[in-house]
């Protein structure tokens, strides 16, 4: 009805009821300040469709007027920059394509993570009265819910495949994982694992797929809790190649670096770059190897800020063959080795830091099992006539800060260092990008009690994802971030409205030279919207 797309409409959910009232402002004159009344006119039904109350009935009869209103103004610039986007990176067609008739849905619960990202999926029916959106409907909060449980595998699956398509054979893919905490008991997915946000509660772990030159996410997977990174990489794999993505060149964290993972992206036929702790036997060799020069000038590289060498190398590839016994052959690998002083300096700060707060904590008895152990390691403690007495082990000392600036990426086809670091680097959108989808998308916590309705949940987060790292690419490209956020760029958007009345062709609010200059930046044309 046209009474929900009235912007002084708003809602209020009581005890699982959707309340709908009319904001009337008033001036106070005590206060001399306008205050605002709320004047309730009905509920929402289970379709988020508008039950007006005996009141708001008897008023309308009396005025001898209609229920439904013949003018609206909704919200329309943040929108109508969404809209752009899910046409451009093909989004639109895709859902379309693998959900039918119910990717509209899809799409205004995604528009709402994106501009209404720090706020509950039961505020949507707000949202969705004073907004244009794909649904144009209310939806309601059970119907969010049944929205999220009909979210199956083989729609998603599709819609991957499609989005798998948009991705390049020569483009890298970064992968990464990140923890999501949970309340839920009745998932079994949800266990307890180490949270990067060192939260004493069950998660799960979402990774990440994302395109490195398009910096648009490919795909999603759901972890068990406990499942370390290491131990995804096969199954990735194995998921890339279900996808279509044969062959893809991937780059991956230290974290995902083991034996195991190297021979399956030889034995897949992957490009890949990989980083790798340093305590790890290859890796202190190529290290000590570069110790002597690494640091000449001919080595630095200014754009980078580093010093680097390389050296090609045989990796000793492990395998089955066609009898299944284990097979020994070498392939060819690069070792890229980086030094950073500025790195170094602040590695060993630090770890200074670190052992002088653990000296402190054992001397006043509040050591924890870590500090326990660094003090073991790093000092020479007596303790004798109630006293104690602390040496530190400086050669110990010296042995473990003495890799710091260090850093190690490995390489099946990359040749030159720079090279290899410069697109290492451009892992780091995955990072934030994660920052992203916690902090955004309303993910910090599932809040969700069911696995049907956790999964839809994250689907929907993720074809907001697609666009949110979409804008991000376009500010970054357009240099925006030096004047705005993600959040005051879709505000500055978001407050231009649309006008529409029965009969005649609809018609925009004003828009400010600025404005009109920040859809120009998305290749939006804003001009003859303009007034």
């Amino acid at each position: 009805m046209y009474i929900l797309n009235n912007k002084d409409i708003g809602t209020q959910t009581i005890k699982g009821t959707t309340y709908v009232f009319v904001d009337k402002p008033y001036w106070n004159k005590q206060k001399k300040q306008t205050r605002h009344k709320r004047e309730y006119i009905g509920k929402l039904g289970s379709a988020g469709e508008f039950i007006p109350n005996k009141n708001y009935l008897a008023q309308r009869n009396t005025e001898g007027t209609e229920t439904e209103i013949a003018a609206t103004r909704r919200y329309f610039g943040a929108t109508h920059l969404l809209d752009t986007i899910g046409k451009k990176t093909g989004v639109e067609n895709d859902l379309k394509a693998s959900f039918g008739d119910d990717y509209k849905k899809i799409l205004s619960l995604a528009y709402f993570l994106v501009l209404e990202g720090e706020s509950s999926m039961y505020r949507f029916p707000k949202f969705a009265l004073t907004h244009e959106h794909p649904y144009s409907e209310v939806i309601s909060s059970q119907r969010i819910s049944d929205i999220f449980a009909g979210i199956t595998e083989n729609p998603k699956v599709e819609f991957f495949k499609r989005r798998a398509k948009q991705c390049l054979e020569n483009e890298y893919l970064a992968y990464d994982t990140t923890s999501i905490s949970s309340y839920s008991e009745l998932m079994g997915q949800v266990k307890y694992g180490h949270n990067r946000d060192l939260e004493n509660l069950p998660q799960i772990n979402l990774a990440i797929v994302f395109g490195e030159e398009s910096m648009l996410p490919v795909y999603y997977r759901k972890l068990t809790g406990n499942i370390a990174d290491v131990s995804t990489v096969k199954k990735l794999l194995l998921d890339m190649n279900f996808l279509g993505l044969e062959k893809v060149s991937l780059v991956l964290d230290r974290g995902f670096y083991s034996q195991d993972n190297i021979n399956a992206l030889y034995r897949n036929k992957n490009k890949f770059i990989v980083s790798a702790r340093n305590n790890i036997k290859l890796i202190k060799e190529s290290i000590e190897a570069s110790r002597a020069t690494i640091k000449d000038f001919v080595n630095f590289c200014p754009e980078l800020d580093v010093y680097s060498v390389s050296k090609a190398a045989k990796w000793e590839y492990r395998y089955k063959d066609r009898k299944g016994v284990d097979a020994l052959n070498h392939k060819q690998l690069y070792i890229h080795t980086y030094y950073n002083g500025i790195r170094a300096e602040k590695e060993i700060a630090a770890f200074s830091k670190k052992l002088k707060l653990a000296e402190a904590a054992f001397l006043n008895g509040t050591c924890n099992e870590s500090q326990k152990m660094l003090c073991e390691k790093y000092f020479n403690i007596t303790e004798g006539k109630g006293k104690i007495s602390i040496e530190y082990n400086q050669a110990a000392i010296n042995e473990h800060v003495r890799n710091y600036g260090y850093f190690v990426l490995l390489s099946n086809h990359i040749k030159d260092s720079r090279s290899a670091l410069s697109i290492y680097r451009n892992k780091d959108l995955v990072e934030k990008t994660f920052f992203n989808i916690k902090n955004r998308l309303d993910m910090n916590r599932t809040k969700v009690s069911s696995h049907e309705a956790l999964e839809g949940k994250l689907f929907v987060q993720f074809v907001a994802l697609i666009y949110i790292a979409y804008i991000h690419q376009i500010m970054l490209k357009s240099g925006l971030y030096k004047n705005y956020s993600i959040q005051s760029l879709l505000d500055e958007f978001d407050i231009v409205e649309v006008f529409k009345y029965i009969g005649k062709k609809p018609h925009f609010s004003e828009t400010t030279k600025k404005q009109r200059e920040l859809f120009a930046c998305f290749g939006i044309d804003f001009t003859n919207h303009s007034n």
